[in-house]
């Protein structure tokens, strides 16, 4: 694949949204790609939301799906959270709508209901790459859109891009940097970003290694991985390192910064316990102290 031909960027009502938004248009641009604006009125509903304590009365009354709602501390909403919600919605699908004919881009606005992740998964598994927001510990999206990333970096198949909610980002992919640890999921990641990387001016691969966990051999795996690169006309080079009194993702971000690069292309790793998803440890250590676009593939 030598470009993103169909992305999607999933917006909100943040100031961070808008950031999102324009580096989705440069990216889309630069691939010359159709974009679709994506937004559910779920995502769109206040945090939290002030709830009425019910009577005994209510209690009794109230239908068992709603109780385990109510339970979990997300009753449906008011008449007016989603009449607020969808002033939201619309005012969002307008400067979306209006992006797209200032930049000439092609693409098209996507509203989900209340299925935000169903419809989202679905969506993602059509498109060739999913652009997120970081999610802002200080503003917390509502219960609706708190596992939005989890659930389509682990079950839809397709590459998703996270952007920080800190900071602005013209482009992602001109400086790219690969962290390899010859997994599954980091070929996926790396397969992924192909058309990435083709358009890149600079490509890092580095092999990052725990101390605990120090290969016997001298093999260098990033080579391998350069050669492979070139291959498809990608000039890359390769680094090693030992992790020591870090974590890997402070390895990766460190490494991300001495480059200044604007891209980091990681595997990204989890697994189901009981429905739920988890996210290991580097996933989870890199989505919460991100400091540039990440492009992840489980």
């Amino acid at each position: 694949m030598s470009a993103f031909r169909d992305i999607v960027v999933v917006l909100d009502d943040t100031a961070a949204s808008e950031i999102r938004l324009e580096l989705a248009v440069a990216i889309a641009q630069r691939h010359d790609a159709h974009l679709t604006g994506f937004s559910a009125l779920g995502m769109l509903m206040p945090a939290r939301p002030y709830m009425q304590p019910l009577t005994y009365s209510q209690v009794e009354t109230l239908p068992a799906s709603q109780m385990l709602n109510w339970s979990a501390g997300s009753l449906p909403a008011s008449p007016q959270t989603s009449q607020q919600a969808a002033e939201k919605a619309e005012r969002i699908e307008a400067a979306f709508r209006i992006r797209l004919r200032s930049s000439a881009v092609r693409g098209e606005w996507k509203m989900a209901g209340d299925n935000v992740s169903e419809t989202l998964v679905r969506q993602a598994r059509h498109a060739d790459l999913t652009i997120f927001g970081q999610v802002d510990p200080n503003h917390p999206p509502p219960p609706r859109g708190r596992q939005l990333l989890e659930d389509v970096l682990m079950t839809s198949g397709r590459p998703v891009l996270v952007v920080p909610y800190i900071g602005r980002y013209e482009t992602a992919g001109t400086k790219v940097l690969v962290g390899w640890n010859n997994s599954r999921e980091a070929a996926r990641a790396m397969s992924d970003a192909m058309p990435m990387l083709a358009k890149a001016e600079s490509v890092m691969v580095l092999e990052a290694t725990p101390a605990v966990r120090k290969a016997t051999t001298d093999h260098d795996a990033g080579a391998d991985v350069v050669r492979h690169l070139a291959r498809h006309g990608i000039n890359a080079r390769s680094s090693r390192t030992v992790i020591v009194d870090i974590s890997a993702a402070d390895a990766l971000l460190s490494h991300a910064a001495d480059m200044s690069a604007d891209l980091l292309v990681v595997g990204g790793y989890g697994h189901s316990r009981l429905r739920e998803l988890i996210l290991g440890g580097v996933t989870h250590g890199l989505l919460q102290h991100m400091t540039l676009p990440v492009l992840m593939s489980h």
